[in-house]
C-alpha cells in the first residue's frame, strides 16, 4: 500500500491519540482520533479504521453510548463511503448526527485541499 500525505497525516493523529490515552487523557486522545475521522473519511480504509479505534476507546472508556454509535458508524463506513456518501467534517463520534457535515478545521482543511489537488 502507497503511503499518501493524507495517511501520514491520519497516523499523526493516531499515534497522537494513543499517547494520549497512555497518559490518561482520554478526551485529548478522542479528540486526535476525531480529526483522523475528518481527514479519513473518503477512505474506505482509513473511515472504517478510525471507527473501530473509536470503538476501542468506547470500551477502554466503558462508554456504552460511544460503543453502540460505533457499531453503527462501522457499518456505515464500510458500506457508505466507496459510494461516496459520507458528511464531511463530520467528527465520527456518538456524540454527533452520523448525517451531519461539519465545519472543516483549517489545518485538516488544508491538508485535504493538498491532497485533493493531485
Amino acid at each position: 500500500m502507497r503511503t499518501t500525505l493524507i495517511d501520514r497525516k491520519i497516523e499523526d493523529e493516531i499515534v497522537e491519540a494513543k499517547k494520549l490515552s497512555a497518559a490518561g487523557d482520554a478526551s485529548g486522545a478522542f479528540r486526535h482520533l476525531e480529526r483522523a475521522h475528518v481527514l479519513g473519511q473518503s477512505s474506505t480504509y482509513q473511515h472504517t479504521r478510525v471507527h473501530w479505534l473509536m470503538l476501542k476507546h468506547g470500551f477502554r472508556e466503558r462508554d456504552t453510548k460511544e460503543i453502540a454509535g460505533q457499531v453503527l458508524r462501522i457499518g456505515g463506513a464500510a458500506t457508505k463511503t466507496p459510494l461516496g456518501i459520507y458528511p464531511k467534517g463530520n467528527t465520527g463520534g456518538a456524540n454527533v448526527n452520523p448525517l451531519r457535515p461539519m465545519p472543516i478545521p483549517d489545518d485538516l482543511a488544508a491538508v485535504l485541499a493538498e491532497t485533493e489537488g493531485k
